[in-house]
């Protein structure tokens, strides 16, 4: 039996805001890509947790098909699997040349053959309320896979002192996002949707407080790199060294002169010259 969110405005309100926010988390990674779309460069950006993002976008939106009462499940799910999909293309496009096959061995076994394989499975060995909670299960699992992936890039943050590559946008929404759709979940009476979230939650703030720990760190990730001498170097060559004075004049002159009446005791006086000199001191 469906249920109407009209007759449910907790639910529908879980649902819609819930929309809005993981609407919001999508989006997050915009500035990473259009940095990497005008730099035509990944520089060290990893795929993963996309990969991971489309997958769950696509278990969810084939369990919402069977489960009752979850149309905003299939609104929002529907609108990830499209930005998640242009997320991945920018990535392949401008990724180095064993980045991108590695993508897209991911993308084949993960998106192509892990979902094609639980589609098979649901569709011939499973059969009515069985199917729909073998599905949530699944869903439950990669959505806690998902909410994990982003881990690979907290251990990043950690061993650079950088979180360059953790932008605070996307845990804050990730974390509001986890709390509405765990508050869908209860009004809906689907574990398989409550619980993942909790540990969305947990995650989210994790990365939030990593942020905040990191995020005023003045020392980049190629200074650590640098052995301490070639550190002192580059100081050295960025403003440490003795003060320059400039040079005022080319010709060498100061402002008595002497500087040109040094210059004219090497010259030759023409013999003109000299005729007029005599003339004048007689």
């Amino acid at each position: 039996m469906t249920i109407l969110p009209i007759h449910h405005p907790l639910l529908f309100a879980f649902g819609l805001l819930g929309n809005i926010i993981s609407f919001m988390v999508y989006l997050a990674p915009l500035p990473t890509f259009h940095r990497i779309y005008k730099k035509k460069s990944t520089e060290g950006f990893q795929c993963f947790p996309y990969l991971v993002a489309l997958l769950s976008a696509m278990l969810w939106l084939y369990y919402a098909l069977y489960k009752s009462g979850a149309n905003l499940l299939i609104t929002i799910n529907s609108v990830g699997l499209i930005i998640e999909s242009t997320y991945i293309v920018m990535y392949i496009v401008n990724a180095p040349k064993k980045a991108r096959i590695q993508t897209l061995k991911l993308l084949l076994s993960m998106n192509v053959g892990a979902f094609g394989s639980i589609v098979l499975v649901s569709q011939f060995l499973l059969k009515g309320s069985i199917r729909v909670r073998v599905l949530g299960w699944v869903c439950s699992a990669f959505s806690v896979t998902g909410f994990a992936a982003p881990l690979s890039i907290t251990r990043k943050v950690i061993r650079t002192k950088s979180v360059e590559y953790m932008p605070f946008s996307l845990s804050f929404f990730l974390t509001l996002s986890a709390v509405m759709w765990f508050g869908y979940g209860m009004q809906l009476k689907d574990m398989c949707i409550a619980l993942p979230n909790v540990l969305g939650f947990i995650f989210g703030a994790l990365q939030m407080i990593l942020y905040l720990i990191y995020k005023n760190r003045s020392e980049t990730p190629e200074d650590q790199k640098l052995p301490e001498h070639v550190a002192e170097i580059k100081k050295q060559i960025t403003g440490a060294g003795p003060e320059v004075q400039p040079i005022t004049s080319l010709s060498g002159c100061d402002e008595t002169g002497e500087g040109e009446d040094e210059k004219s005791k090497g010259q030759t006086v023409p013999d003109h010259k000299k005729g007029t000199d005599a003339s004048d001191q007689v």
